[in-house]
C-alpha cells in the first residue's frame, strides 16, 4: 500500500464546513473528522468526548469540566454541536471511500482532566475511573455506528488521544491546589482501561489508533492493548525509545510519524526536508534502505488548533507531499 497522510484532529478557526473541505482537499485518502476548539469548551477534545460518553452527566465549571447528575447545559450543547458537525460531515463526505478518522480523548486523559462532582480529578478515585472508562467505551461504540451510517463507504478509524498518559503513569498530574501530584495509576490498569475502549471501537466495526504527542510515549503500556496504530510526535522520540518503537512495528502494528510542525516554524521547511527526516528515523529503527521502509502515515506533530489558517492548510499539504515522496522511494523497488 502507498504511504499516506492524515491530520491529528484539531484545526484553527470556527468555520466547520470550510475546515472540513480543507482536510478533504489536502488529505483526500485519509481525512478526519475536524475539531475546532476555538468555538468554545463544547468543541474541545474534552467537550466532544463528554458528548459521546453514555450514562454519565457533566457540566462546565470555572475550573473546567465536572461530572454531574443530571447532564448540564454545556454537555447538551456539546452533543448538539457534535450532531450538527456530523450532519455537515455526511453532506460533504458521504461518498468517501477508504479510511476516515474520528478522534476522542482516551480514558487516561479524560480522568486526568475531568473533575469529580465534589472537586478533585476523576484520576483520584478508582471507582470513578472505572465508571468513566465504561461510559466512554459504551459511547464510542454508538458513535462509531453513527459515523459508519453517515459514511457507508468509509473504513472508520478511531483515534484515542492520550496526551496526558505519560503524566498519569508518572504520578505527575497536579492536584487542584497545584501543591501536590496525584498518585500514579498502575500500568496494568491504564492498559486495561484503554483497551476496553479500543475493543468497543473494534466491535463497532472500526480500526483503532492511539495518539500521544507528549514526550515519553509509554510503548510498554500501549503494547498491552489492541491498538493497531500509534501516532506520536517523531521529533520528540529519544534514541532510548528506538528499540521500543521498532518492536512496536515488528509486532505487526503501524507507526504514524508526526514530523510536520504544528505551527509555522518561520523557516523555509520543505517536503524534501521532511522526507529526509522520515527516512533517517526509519534508518535508526532498522530500515536503512529508503526503498524498503515500512508503510508510513505522515502527520503533523500535534493538532493544528494553535496554527494560523494558512499554516494549517500548508501543514496538511506538506504531510501529503511527504507521503507521496515516500511512495516514490518505495516504487523504486519495482523493476
Amino acid at each position: 500500500m502507498p504511504h499516506v497522510a492524515t491530520g491529528i484532529g484539531s484545526m484553527p478557526g470556527t468555520d466547520y464546513g470550510g475546515s472540513l473541505r480543507t482536510v478533504l482537499g489536502e488529505i483526500g485518502d485519509f481525512p478526519h473528522v475536524v475539531e475546532l476548539p476555538e468555538r468554545g469548551p463544547a468543541a474541545t477534545m474534552i467537550g466532544r468526548s463528554l458528548a459521546v460518553v453514555a450514562g454519565l452527566g457533566a457540566d462546565l465549571q470555572p475550573a473546567g469540566w465536572r461530572l454531574a447528575a443530571p447532564e448540564g447545559l454545556d454537555q447538551r450543547r456539546s452533543r448538539s454541536l457534535l450532531a450538527r458537525d456530523l450532519d455537515a460531515l455526511e453532506e460533504l463526505a458521504d461518498r468517501h471511500r477508504g479510511r476516515f478518522k474520528l478522534q476522542l480523548a482516551g480514558p487516561g486523559t479524560l480522568a486526568a482532566t475531568v473533575e469529580l462532582p465534589r472537586g478533585g480529578k476523576v484520576l483520584a478515585d478508582p471507582g470513578a475511573r472505572r465508571d468513566l472508562t465504561q461510559a466512554l467505551a459504551e459511547g464510542v461504540g454508538v458513535h462509531v455506528q453513527d459515523v459508519r451510517r453517515r459514511l457507508p463507504a468509509a473504513d472508520v478509524v478511531v483515534q484515542l488521544d492520550e496526551p496526558a498518559l505519560p503524566a498519569v503513569l508518572a504520578g505527575a498530574v497536579p492536584t487542584a491546589s497545584g501543591l501536590y501530584r496525584h498518585r500514579s495509576v498502575p500500568r496494568a490498569e491504564v492498559a486495561a482501561s484503554l483497551d476496553e475502549v479500543l475493543v468497543a471501537a473494534t466491535e463497532a466495526g472500526a480500526q483503532t489508533a492511539v495518539h500521544c504527542c507528549a514526550a515519553g510515549v509509554p510503548f510498554d503500556v500501549l503494547a498491552q492493548t489492541s491498538a493497531r496504530s500509534l501516532s506520536c510526535d517523531a521529533t520528540l522520540l529519544p534514541s532510548t525509545a528506538y528499540d521500543a518503537a521498532a518492536a512496536w512495528h515488528d509486532s505487526g502494528r503501524a507507526l504514524w510519524l508526526g514530523v510536520v510542525p504544528a505551527s509555522d516554524p518561520g523557516t523555509d521547511l520543505t517536503d524534501a526536508d521532511l522526507t529526509r527526516s522520515v527516512l533517517e528515523l526509519w534508518s535508526r529503527l532498522g530500515y536503512p534502505d529508503p526503498e524498503a521502509i515500512p508503510e508510513t502515515t505522515v502527520t503533523p506533530t500535534c493538532g493544528l488548533a494553535g496554527a494560523s489558517v494558512p499554516w494549517a492548510r500548508q501543514a496538511l499539504e506538506m504531510c501529503a507531499r511527504t507521503a507521496r515522496n515516500l511512495s516514490v522511494e518505495q516504487g523504486r523497488m519495482t523493476p
